[in-house]
């Protein structure tokens, strides 16, 4: 049986580091045959995993070896966290390996939406010109507001900045104190919906923060706002954004993450005809340069927590 177990893709340097020192599997379609993972995992000592992967209780039970998860990135919402540490258990995210991929992608896509000018291809190459439908608006003097402000919503602002956006930001658990606040103005969440041009999502799903952005939330942003969401899903009510995006009471938005993963048609029905919509299958914080990072720095974390057992 395989001392590490790896469920969903990684670098092939990182998985070589890997099996160079442990008997390694690597099945990046093992997510998708719970049974065969359940298998795979009962005698392992090492678990990497992405964010499909549902690192449950019974998961973890029945692996009585388990000793550490490596996170391929950030959010540990599919990790039974509680479960983890009652059976000592370490889990190890990617923290920061991806920051530069997911700012990236927030501020393209913000851009993108905004100038609104990208989605006429078929119609500029038939000879229609439709010159006056896609003038669109500009960053500069446009202000972002960011809902949470962690190290990638300040890549993020780090980079809007070049652009000519101006920065705020809500987060009540960065104390006020923190030189962050320096760069970016301190408001509380209704003071930022109402005031931002773009709105970038950037926490957790938790019991607090699912549905942040519900109806009401929208209603309070300013019109035409545009909204982007590479946190999680839950954080979001998408019927309540797609009525919105139809009504025209806000500009766009760009979802990465949703309710359901991976988006099925019946879910993805609810967005159907939006032209004002940019729907990506949770790949913002993924590009080749962050792959390598991010696999990187979950083999070594792996290695390392492997070597201090013997």
């Amino acid at each position: 049986m395989a001392d590490i177990v790896i469920s969903e893709f990684m670098d092939e340097a990182a998985v070589d580091l890997l099996r160079a020192r442990h008997d390694t599997l690597y099945d990046p379609e093992l997510v998708d045959r719970p049974g065969d993972l359940a298998a795979a995992v009962a005698a392992a000592r090492a678990l990497v995993v992405r964010n499909r992967t549902k690192v449950t209780e019974a998961l973890i039970r029945n692996a009585p070896e388990l000793a550490c998860v490596g996170r391929l990135g950030v959010g540990l919402d599919n990790i039974d966290l509680a479960a983890c540490k009652a059976r000592g258990v370490t889990v190890y995210p990617a923290t920061g390996a991806n920051d530069v991929a997911v700012a990236e992608y927030v501020v393209t896509t913000a851009l993108t939406l905004l100038r609104g000018a990208y989605a006429a291809t078929a119609d500029v190459a038939a000879g229609r010109w439709p010159r006056q439908r896609l003038i669109g608006r500009e960053a500069m003097d446009k202000r972002l507001g960011l809902v949470g402000y962690g190290s990638i919503a300040r890549q993020t602002a780090a980079r809007a900045r070049v652009f000519g956006f101006t920065i705020a930001a809500f987060d009540p658990f960065l104390p006020e104190s923190d030189p962050a606040w320096r760069d970016a103005e301190r408001l509380d969440l209704d003071a930022l919906l109402a005031s931002c041009d773009v709105i970038s999502l950037h926490v957790p799903l938790t019991a607090e923060t699912r549905h942040m952005i519900d109806a009401a939330a929208i209603g309070r942003m300013k019109p035409g706002a545009v909204l982007v969401n590479t946190a999680r899903g839950g954080v979001v009510d998408e019927p309540a954004l797609a009525a919105a995006l139809r009504g025209g009471t806000l500009g766009g938005a760009a979802l990465d993450v949703f309710e359901t993963e991976p988006l099925t048609e019946a879910a993805g029905e609810v967005f159907e005809g939006l032209g004002n919509l940019i729907l990506t299958p949770h790949i913002a914080g993924v590009t080749a340069e962050s792959n390598v990072r991010v696999s990187a720095v979950t083999a070594e974390n792996v290695l390392k927590h492997l070597e201090a057992l013997r």
